[in-house]
């Protein structure tokens, strides 16, 4: 028998097979899809009136022209009256109830910008979230075991975006504060200038003082350490208040709110 005719015929499986791969060859891949184009993000009103007043702060921080021009806007006497010297200017004849005025509106403001972009109860689970990490992760610096000191590191991350976003939603209230501290500031400064000398002399339990006249030994005159003196204890008060009535409307309308570390988080996965 000839060598050819021992050699197995090609079964109809096999031509199946190759025409196949054939077809294969010939057919052309499909272009791959072109990726979506990327979503703009929103535009938020927000947002903009946030960077506007923290860009106008800064401005009128180094320019003295802007800072004066819209200080002034706001009326400094009563040749050159305004909105805000309307109201409690008092014909600059009770400057220190002016300043006490001034004061209490532009930490009123301020207090209502924080309390509003901050989330108090996001607050308070960072925070406990935070000092339960800290624990874990000194237990496992201690023990000396890599393994656990990187099983901590997702959580240390989720932790550290957190604070993050705290400590954003802070900023943009204090856009609003560093606006408002330097307009009032400068407002205040500005009526005690344009005063005579009669109405800018008060009396301190016999002692007679010009507001407008620097504390003996230092360049910083007498009304802006009594307008701060004003300012910083009447901050802290509507900061606690607004906190407290936040927090208090809150609980009542979620009742069941879980203020401990939830499950998964750095603390209670830990």
């Amino acid at each position: 028998m000839a060598p050819d005719d021992k050699a197995p015929l090609p079964s109809s499986d096999a031509e199946e097979e190759t025409e196949e791969a054939e077809e294969t060859e010939l057919t052309p891949e499909p272009a791959p899809r072109p990726a979506p184009p990327m979503a703009r993000p929103a535009f938020k009103v927000s947002t903009f009136i946030y960077v506007f007043l923290g860009l106008l702060g800064l401005l009128m921080l180094i320019d003295t022209g802007t800072r004066n021009g819209i200080a002034t806007a706001l009326g400094v006497s009563p040749t050159q009256s305004g909105p805000l010297y309307a109201a409690i200017g008092f014909g600059s004849n009770y400057l220190l109830v002016t300043m006490a005025l001034a004061g209490s509106i532009e930490m009123l403001i301020t207090a209502f910008a924080y309390n509003y972009t901050t989330d108090w109860m996001k607050a308070a689970r960072v925070q406990k979230w935070s000092s339960a990490f800290r624990k874990v992760q000194m237990e496992a610096i201690r023990s000396g075991k890599k393994d656990r000191i990187a099983a901590l590191k997702p959580h240390q991350e989720r932790l550290t975006r957190l604070s993050g976003e705290i400590s954003l939603a802070q900023f943009k209230g204090m856009a609003i504060t560093y606006f408002l501290l330097i307009l009032i500031y400068s407002w205040v400064g500005l009526v005690i200038q344009a005063a005579n000398s009669v109405q800018q002399t008060i009396d301190l339990g016999g002692t007679y003082i010009n507001l407008f006249h620097n504390i003996s030994g230092l360049p910083i005159p007498w009304w802006f350490v009594i307008f701060s003196l004003y300012t910083v204890p009447t901050s802290m008060i509507f900061r606690r208040v607004l906190k407290h009535v936040w927090l208090r409307r809150y609980l009542e309308e979620h009742p069941h709110a879980p203020v401990s570390p939830a499950k998964g988080s750095a603390g209670g996965s830990a």
